[in-house]
């Protein structure tokens, strides 16, 4: 039956080296140095819709899918906050206090830039 079958039977694992043992070891801290850079850049550069500053206005709403994102900069964000300002719904709520940490007060909102 063996000779039908050459590959029936499985090969006597090998003995791990302290070669491979190295390999093995330089490729965990490889992916390990890889994994804290991305952690670090991310924690120090959390991207332009990290929050409202500097005229643009960033509000996460919910919605049907979990939530959304609203990211507005300039004369686009004077605009919603002043929608923000105008209404009295929970999204104008939500973008009010948004629109103070971008620094565009209700004044803002309302005069031309």
């Amino acid at each position: 039956m063996l000779r039908i079958m050459p590959f029936a039977s499985v090969p006597a694992a090998e003995q791990v080296t302290v070669r491979d043992k190295r390999r093995i070891a330089a490729a965990v801290a490889v992916v390990l140095l890889v994994l804290a850079a991305v952690a670090v850049w991310a924690a120090v550069r959390p991207g332009s819709y990290g929050s409202s500053k500097g005229g643009c206005v960033t509000v996460t709403m919910p919605s049907s899918t979990g939530g959304a994102l609203i990211h507005e900069c300039g004369a686009a964000a004077r605009a919603l906050c002043k929608r923000a300002y105008a209404g009295t719904d929970s999204e104008s709520m939500l973008t009010r206090p948004q629109c103070r940490l971008a620094g565009l007060s209700r004044a803002q909102a309302y005069s031309a830039p």
